[in-house]
């Protein structure tokens, strides 16, 4: 049996496939980025789930993708992680980048995630390029979550929001400074801490004046860049992955317009198109 998971900050897909491709089961558990999250409390995520529980023993391949495995520390410590709970599976971790473009397209362009956090690839048809490291919330992660979350908090205790939607925004979370420090400080993943405020951007129908100028200025500032930084930008088709860029789609039109690029697929659920991927896979194994 093979065991694929899509691992975001916020939250992690997991699908068990038989040795036919036949979906046996799909479920969560919370986050699993280990550049954030403890090695106890990563594994204490995957034992707390009952699902999972039943095949400790019997998976045979476990394929993890997720975000902060781009860099050889933390993905150790989550492969540790994982062959400690799954003792019988060859376990290979890889960053997020490469499910976004087995999920995105088989042909050469550009892959983009804007989730919980941002990063972006070349791909040219069999390799991926990622010159630019991301190096996280604090630093980068343009036109992400967590990107959305903080300018709204700011805008807030700044009162560069507009008041009938600073109104809404106090019933919707809890605002309080020490509340707000005491997430971004002293508890685990401050990012998709971060990242949750970005909701509240896509709960109305029509989207406010002033909405539409934070995502257009941080779809504007995420193509300049992690899109523009590649030479072939303007030459193959631009990708999305993640539900900031599922919500922002007209917005993320608009700007390409003004940039001259041309948009490719958009996908909310980056493991969708990565079963799709292994089911083929196995297809041509089998033939």
């Amino acid at each position: 049996m093979t065991l694929i998971t899509d691992g975001g900050s916020t939250k992690c897909d997991w699908v068990l496939l038989d040795d036919s491709g036949k979906v046996l089961f799909k479920t969560t558990t919370l986050g699993l980025n280990p550049a954030v999250v403890p090695k106890d409390e990563l594994r204490l995520r995957i034992l707390s789930n009952e699902v999972l529980k039943n095949v400790f023993q019997q998976v045979e391949v476990l394929d993890f993708y997720g975000a902060g495995c781009g860099t050889i520390t933390p993905r150790t410590i989550l492969e540790e992680v994982l062959e400690e709970v799954f003792p019988n599976a060859k376990v290979t971790a890889a960053e997020d980048l490469l499910a976004a473009v087995y999920a995105a397209t088989t042909a050469p362009g550009i892959v983009c995630i804007l989730g919980t956090g941002s990063n972006s690839c070349y791909f040219d048809g069999d390799e991926i390029h990622a010159p630019i490291p991301s190096l996280g919330y604090i630093l980068m992660d343009e036109a992400s979550g967590n990107y959305f979350g903080k300018r709204l908090i700011r805008d807030y205790f700044y009162h560069r929001m507009p008041s009938e939607i600073a109104s809404e925004f106090e019933k919707h979370f809890n605002l309080e400074a020490d509340e707000i420090k005491m997430n971004l400080y002293k508890k685990l993943n401050p990012n998709a801490y971060l990242a949750s405020f970005a909701q509240f951007i896509f709960t109305q129908k029509e989207i406010n004046p002033y909405f539409y100028t934070l995502i257009k200025e941080g779809i504007s500032n995420f193509i300049e860049c992690r899109i523009l930084c590649f030479e072939k930008a303007r030459e193959v088709p631009v990708h999305f992955i993640g539900s900031i860029a599922h919500f922002s789609e007209e917005i993320i039109k608009e700007c390409f317009n003004e940039h001259n690029l041309e948009l490719g697929n958009i996908v909310q659920r980056p493991i969708d198109g990565l079963l799709n991927y292994y089911k083929s896979k196995i297809s041509k194994t089998q033939i």
